[in-house]
């Protein structure tokens, strides 16, 4: 055996057993496919360099450990490029996420309530989730290089900045949330399994006991909330340290277990079970699961006598059920090998308060509503299938905790997909086992008691572990705790990456903006922008979006119950999962040029499945909290809409848009549109001034108020020159443009044309604006100013070029003459939309006024309609035909016949001559 030097200097031992070859670099490397240990051993294979890392090892986002070396110089000259690998980066991480307090506290009730089956097809859909949600984050993942952002960074960038700060709120959310659960958890481990006296509100009655279960959660909560924000506020690095102690918790709880269910076969432990009849008693104020018993050849009543009789003789009255039925003693864990199973394939859902039994053939089923408040086991909650979906999945949550890290990894491309789908894999095998080995091993109405009371109120799980239940019971406590401060941790610094991102226009406000706005409004956003770009800290410490996030899970800690917070987190993990499946199927199935994963296990079926299978678990967990949580993702993502993100980073929703655009121009063009689709398509003719400003900004106004903000306008305009001399002035003239259309709120496309002269130009937008069957059949122009008294004749032949161009092309032109004095904004109180009707005009006269009563400022106007008779014309039976032909139309409008004499009828003859 021979040395050879590390990367580091240090010197290692080469195994005879493994072909070492040295590459061009001079790493060394094995020539195999070897396993995920021995990838983390290819720079230092021995031992000791191991355990080195694991003493090291974090379970913090990159930007918590740059936070934490900045506090101490050495820390900072320490940093070097990343190095972490698979195993210690990725898999590990995820491993410490995934298996938490849902499994420690709630896998056994929920086997139970369920039965194997259900149970095993509620993971089964669980699991299958988070697995298509990987195979899709392996394809982002190796789609170009990841840096530092993980999961927050791969969603914003493939969907865009709109659903980039929608899901990115809501996984913030989730994640606080999920920092409540797990305080939760800790809280409701400590006064049930540890210290159970040390609860400040206590019930003196059975039906007192959840609201003071409550109570002292809401209070435990909030000061280990408090206490766990200090701590993360002090240093992270306290937590770090911690990492280790946290994971092995997790790793020798797990093996505990397996240990236990091993153990069972060979010598079940004993945990007896007191029934009376076939229901589940307390075991908490008895020692002895008989109603009476001979001491010294006399026959006296135990402390169970008591509860159920009102004294303590044997003639004393007592619960008719008490004394119709038996008291029997039966095993709570009867082992692996007990046929325990067949009993448990199916669960038993029922209402809150109702009593857990156990099936006797030989005890008929009783009416229990009278004896709710007598010693025994109930529900306390009620449970029914799509619950415990909801409860259940926060434990498969935390398969992106190797993606947050992707700034730590050696190689982020090939250690995320590894990593996660290896943790995912593992936890699934712990799951499913776990389901099976419960319900082969431990009785059904143990599992059904979910705090353990008919065990002497040991936790349920711990009862199978072994060497002792409190293995199980400060390994999840301290596995709890860890959890909850990583929460703390990450989540103010999601919040911080998204308003850095400065996605969310109200994040990235600033104060000297803020006076223009309401005193309350103003106050709401001031606080805002302090708590997400205050910093307590000069390195960079996000205090204030720490508070942000204390007070949200103090929200959480309030509902104090552990199974009413567990789906609130589940809809925000789900929506965040349900997005990253639909970014890969959109990269995917519109063959974007960018989209080359290297991952070969991927392909778009699977993301529209792990997609399809997130949006019905949202809506199968609880149908409401779906609902809430999708239309706070909208409203997020319609408010970034409105006000403009300014980021702008080629995402997958813009490529949609633009198929979706292609597809609609093809099919218009497939027939030539119907009369009754017809509506006016706007060709608008600006006239820019020699600043290239326009001199008419009130000719949008129009615009947008005969639009309404609906069907297509082109804004256009014309610059004399040649396009080579005047690209500049043309690029300049857009922006001119697009600001005044900005300003006048008016939607749609700008084009500017380079050309000779005026009339070319404006000929060869009437010609050719628009693409496809998206173009105009109406153009708007302004009422040329002044053109009687111009000294340049070429101004009206423009205009009357213009008007004859629009002829014929087909197209309805509209002149409007004195547009500066038309209104702006300003609603109109009261007038009239006067129209002199021309019968052979199709109807676009009795259109356009219609339009413009659906707008805000004209709504109140009221439209006239008028109409010239000559002199043989009956005037009367004119104006019912008119009258008549408006109420085929549908308009509102009053109808005026203006009768002609013989002096206005030889004018109009002459002026039409000439």
């Amino acid at each position: 055996m021979h040395e050879l030097n590390n990367c580091d200097g240090n010197p290692r031992e080469s195994s005879p057993f493994i072909n070492n070859t040295d590459d061009n670099k001079g790493n060394l490397y094995d020539g195999k496919n070897m396993a995920l240990f021995e990838e983390e051993m290819d720079s230092n294979p021995m031992v000791s360099s191991l355990l080195s890392k694991l003493a090291n090892y974090t379970n913090l986002t990159q930007g918590v450990r740059e936070h934490e070396e900045a506090d101490e110089d050495e820390g900072a000259k320490r940093q070097t490029s990343p190095q972490m690998g698979t195993f210690i980066g990725v898999y590990l991480p995820c491993l410490q996420n995934i298996l938490g307090v849902i499994l420690f506290l709630r896998m056994t009730w929920i086997v139970g309530t369920a039965g194997i089956l259900e149970a095993f097809i509620i993971v089964t859909m669980c699991c299958s989730c988070t697995m298509l949600t990987a195979i899709s984050m392996s394809a982002i993942a190796t789609n170009g290089v990841v840096p530092a952002g993980g999961s927050y960074y791969m969603i914003s960038r493939s969907l865009g900045p709109e659903f980039g700060g929608a899901v990115g709120l809501c996984f913030y959310l989730g994640t606080t949330f999920a920092g409540a659960m797990y305080i939760l958890g800790t809280i409701e481990i400590l006064l049930t399994y540890i210290v159970p006296n040390t609860a400040i509100f206590k019930a003196e009655e059975k039906a007192e006991e959840a609201d003071a279960l409550l109570n002292n959660m809401r209070v435990y909560g909030t000061c280990c909330l408090t206490l766990m924000a200090l701590v993360v506020f002090v240093g992270v690095k306290y937590v770090n340290k911690l990492a280790l102690v946290f994971l092995a918790c997790v790793v020798l709880s797990i093996l505990a277990i397996y240990a236990g269910v091993i153990k069972t076969i060979f010598e079940p432990p004993v945990f007896p079970v007191c029934l009376l009849g076939n229901r589940t008693l307390q075991n908490h104020g008895f020692d002895k699961c008989m109603k009476t018993e001979i001491i010294d050849n006399v026959t006296v009543t135990t402390k169970l006598w008591s509860l159920f009789c009102k004294g303590p003789e044997l003639n004393a009255s007592c619960n008719e059920y008490f004394s119709l039925n038996n008291v029997t003693e039966i095993q709570g864990i009867p082992g692996l090998t007990s046929g325990v199973i067949s009993e448990n394939l199916w669960g038993s859902y029922g209402p809150a308060g109702m009593l857990v039994e156990k099936a006797i053939p030989s005890v008929p089923a009783s009416d229990a509503s009278q004896d709710k408040h007598m010693p025994y086991v109930v529900n306390d909650i009620t449970a029914f299938f799509t619950l415990l979906v909801g409860i259940y999945f926060p434990s498969v949550t935390g398969i992106m905790a190797g993606s947050n890290r992707s700034g730590d990894l050696r190689d982020a491309q090939r250690s995320i997909p590894i990593g996660t789908i290896l943790a995912i894999a593992t936890t699934t095998i712990i799951y499913l086992s776990c389901v099976v080995v419960f319900g082969a091993c431990i009785e059904g109405v143990v599992l059904r008691d979910k705090f353990g009371d008919s065990v002497k109120g040991n936790l349920v799980i711990g009862t199978l572990s072994w060497p002792s239940p409190w293995v199980i019971v400060i390994g999840s406590f301290f596995s709890c705790c860890g959890a909850g401060l990583q929460s703390l941790t990450g989540a103010p610094r999601l919040l911080q990456a998204i308003a850095r991102d400065g996605i969310v226009p109200f994040l990235r406000v600033r104060t000297h903006q803020i006076c223009l706005i309401s005193p309350l409004f103003h106050l709401v956003k001031l606080i805002t922008v302090w708590l997400v770009f205050g910093h307590g800290k000069a390195n960079g410490e996000p205090t204030w979006a720490l508070l942000l996030t204390a007070v949200i899970c103090e929200c959480g800690i309030l509902i104090a119950s552990l199974d009413a917070v567990a789906p609130i987190l589940s809809m925000f993990f789900l929506m965040c999962y349900l997005f990253v499946n639909l970014a890969c199927a959109l990269q995917t199935l519109l063959r974007t040029p960018n989209w080359r994963p290297r991952f070969k296990y991927y392909h778009w079926a699977l993301s529209f499945l792990g997609m399809s299978l997130c949006l019905a678990l949202m809506f199968i967990s609880s149908w409401y909290y779906a609902l809430v949580a999708m239309l706070i993702a909208g409203c997020i993502y319609k408010y970034i809409e409105y006000r403009g993100a300014e980021k702008e980073w080629g995402d997958g929703i813009r490529g949609l848009s633009l198929n979706a655009a292609r597809y609609a121009l093809i099919r218009l063009e497939e027939a030539p549109p119907h009369t009754k689709n017809w509506r006016p398509q706007l060709l608008v003719l600006l006239n820019l001034d020699s600043e290239l400003s326009v001199k008419h900004p009130r000719l949008l106004s129009f615009t947008t108020q005969l639009k309404a903000g609906k069907g297509l306008t082109i804004v256009g305009s014309v610059l004399e020159g040649t396009y080579l001399t005047r690209e500049s002035d043309g690029k300049r003239a857009e922006q001119s443009i697009k600001s005044a259309m900005a300003a006048e709120k008016t939607k749609g496309f700008c084009h500017v044309v380079v050309s000779s002269n005026l009339r070319d130009g404006f000929s060869h937008l009437i010609q050719s604006a628009g693409l496809g069957g998206m173009k105009h059949n109406s153009v708007l122009m302004a009422w040329p100013a002044s053109w009687r008294q111009s000294n340049d004749p070429q101004s009206w032949k423009n205009f009357i070029e213009t008007v004859r161009e629009t002829t014929a092309a087909h197209q309805a032109l509209l002149v409007a003459k004195n547009v500066d004095s038309f209104p702006h904004q300003e609603r109109l109180a009261e007038g009239t939309i006067d129209v002199w009707w021309i019968v052979h005009d199709g109807g676009l006269l009795m259109l356009l006024p219609f339009l413009l009563q659906q707008h805000k400022v004209w709504r109140k106007c009221k439209m006239r309609i008028f109409t010239v008779a000559q002199l043989d014309d009956n005037s009367i039976q004119m104006k019912k035909d008119l009258q008549m032909f408006l109420y085929h139309l549908r308009l509102n409008a009053e109808v005026e016949v203006v009768e002609m004499s013989n002096v206005r009828c030889m004018h109009t003859a002459r002026w039409l001559d000439s």
